[in-house]
């Protein structure tokens, strides 16, 4: 069986959590419109990495097209005068 090797970009920003308020993060694959978290930004990755293979292994299932990575929105910053 061939294997393929797939790097999704992924967003991760500060967060906290619902129930308790503590401080985590937040991991967030654009490419499949999919997000995962964590208590650091080590286990977000982690668990998004899980949520990915668990989501392609279903599409794969389901005979449905695998999404190739990619970046299809623009990246960019705005500056802004505050007063």
């Amino acid at each position: 069986m061939k294997t393929s090797i797939l790097q999704y970009p992924v967003v991760i920003e500060p967060d906290t959590d619902t129930g308790s308020k503590k401080p985590g993060f937040t991991a967030y694959c654009p490419s499949l419109g999919i997000a995962d978290d964590g208590n650091s930004i080590d286990e977000a990755l982690s668990n998004l990495k899980n949520t990915i293979e668990f989501h392609l292994a279903c599409l794969k299932a389901e005979g449905e097209s695998i999404p190739q990575p990619s970046l299809n929105g623009i990246f960019t910053s705005i500056q802004v005068a505050f007063p």
